[in-house]
């Protein structure tokens, strides 16, 4: 009986040791802010280091300004390698992008020059500020 106590015991503590385990885990959610084409190849390379070592993070990029450059048709960096590329190997990642309405209205941008993979949203400082006050984001700034 003591050694079924003693199994009984082994098994019930690597029980709650997995269910604390599982309990513990809370979904990573960050967004990324650009307002400046100027960073987003910074931006773009921090995404993919940061789902290199957290591969589960759920990842926006919001993009408003002059930060939404990168994200339209045929922009380049300045080496001469197109967006789309990393844009869409992100996407294939997981990671969300958003435009911003306003500032395609206020450039006179043809909503049709962004990327097919971006989403446009109607304001870009709007959608930040929901992403974290109502789906509790976190916010960086590369």
């Amino acid at each position: 009986m003591t050694l079924l106590r003693r199994w009984f015991a082994a098994v019930l503590l690597a029980l709650f040791s997995c269910t604390a385990a599982v309990a513990a885990y809370k979904p990573e959610k960050v967004v990324y802010h650009v307002n400046d084409a100027s960073n987003a190849t910074a931006a773009l390379k921090n995404i993919r280091n940061h789902l290199d070592a957290s591969p589960r993070a759920s990842i926006v990029l919001v993009a408003h300004g002059a930060g939404i450059d990168f994200l339209l048709d045929g922009a380049i960096d300045k080496e001469g390698t197109p967006y789309d590329v990393a844009v869409r190997a992100l996407v294939k990642r997981g990671v969300g992008f958003r435009v911003c309405n306003n500032t395609l209205q206020g450039r006179q941008i043809d909503p049709g020059r962004v990327l097919p993979e971006a989403v446009i949203v109607p304001s870009g400082v709007a959608e930040l500020s929901r992403l974290q006050a109502q789906e509790g984001y976190v916010y960086i700034k590369p």
